[in-house]
């Protein structure tokens, strides 16, 4: 199916295909680079985030202690009408759960709420309306309020997780963004990293478990020749001071020339242009070019500045330009969803498809307005 879909679009017109890391996806995906030599299967970063999130609430006992607590405190207000119309009164408004791009991230998102209104929580349930109530006296309304009240023990440990938890939700917001990340993700994963490490005050039994598990899935899934060769297309990135990319990196971004420029006199031109953008030459070193080094998106500051380098241009614009993670995709199958519901199953294909386009591309236009 994936394979029509490339004769379809044009293998010519494709770079790169994400899907999530399931084992028959990769499969699938390994096999299609087999037949098509001149694109890449990457797993999707937003899925493989979510993996690494589960991971530590699977493997990381305290964070599985306080989610499952976090959850019962949500679940226990949440459930219950009146208790909910009282939160929002202390929180003027606000809620404690929040909707993310995957299930995990919700996870570690709510408990950023909690804490967040960690003052507005135990001022409710040390209120007289709590003491008075109904749910004061019940066994889980007593367990809600232990645990709520709890300043040496539950609250200490929602700081903890959300020290490891917070970077990497970062790094999703990236790739769950309208702005593609392609040449931001290598850089984000390592300051994720460093961040966890200075948020752990740099005591390495702290935060080791934490790295190991964000190594496993990073090295496996996620440390892909594209990511690379958009670390090192990435003017802001390729121009710091501090810039100084290892063998992993030139190998991922050469990898990616193998492949996407079939032609040999092409792939000449590319490497000898790419010593006129190391070295700043040319338009890519006039004034306007380094002033918008740091302003201007990757993909369009090689559109600007590229053009004394029409190989290599057109390789780092098709590199640059993507996207890490299938999100949009999956938020287009909820437009489905809606659409196509048990009441309306008799939709013909392309009136369905119609009215899941008109519906995805007016969430679209909402959202630009709003901004």
């Amino acid at each position: 199916m994936l394979d029509e879909v490339v004769d379809r679009v044009g293998e010519e017109n494709v770079v790169q295909l994400v899907t999530d890391n399931a084992a028959n996806y990769k499969l699938a995906g390994e096999m299609l680079m087999q037949k098509r030599k001149c694109l890449f299967w990457t797993p999707c970063a937003a899925h493989c985030l979510d993996l690494i999130l589960e991971n530590f609430e699977k493997k990381i006992k305290d964070h599985k202690y306080t989610i499952a607590k976090g959850k019962k405190i949500t679940t226990f207000i949440y459930s219950r009408a009146m208790l909910l119309n009282w939160l929002r009164d202390f929180t003027k408004g606000r809620e404690l759960i929040r909707p993310a791009a995957t299930r995990f991230a919700t996870s570690y998102l709510t408990l950023s709420c909690l804490n967040e209104f960690k003052g507005e929580l135990m001022a409710m349930f040390s209120s007289e309306q709590w003491r008075c109530s109904k749910f004061a006296k019940t066994k889980e309304g007593k367990r809600i309020h232990a645990i709520v009240m709890d300043n040496n023990g539950f609250w200490q440990l929602v700081v903890k997780c959300l020290k490891a938890a917070i970077p990497l939700l970062k790094v999703l917001r990236l790739v769950d963004s309208d702005t593609p990340p392609m040449g931001f993700i290598y850089q984000e994963m390592e300051k994720a990293k460093e961040e966890i490490q200075k948020n752990f005050n740099n005591v390495q039994k702290s935060y080791k478990e934490i790295w190991d598990i964000i190594d496993d899935r990073w090295e496996v899934q996620l440390h892909r020749p594209l990511h690379a060769a958009g670390y090192y297309l990435n003017p802001s990135i390729h121009y710091d001071p501090s810039f100084d990319p290892g063998s992993d990196i030139k190998l991922g971004l050469y990898t990616c020339l193998q492949r996407m420029v079939p032609e040999v006199s092409d792939r000449k031109k590319i490497d000898m242009q790419l010593e006129k953008f190391k070295q700043a030459k040319g338009l890519f070193g006039i004034e306007a070019a380094i002033l918008a080094r740091d302003t201007k998106q990757p993909a369009e500051w090689w559109d600007s500045y590229g053009d004394d380098c029409p190989e290599l241009k057109k390789f780092a614009i098709r590199i640059l330009s993507l996207t890490c993670s299938s999100s949009g995709c999956e938020r287009n199958w909820s437009a489905f969803e809606m659409v196509h519901s048990k009441r309306r199953n008799r939709l013909h294909q392309k009136k369905m498809n119609d009215l899941v386009f008109v519906m995805y591309n007016l969430k679209i236009k909402q959202k630009r307005a709003n901004h």
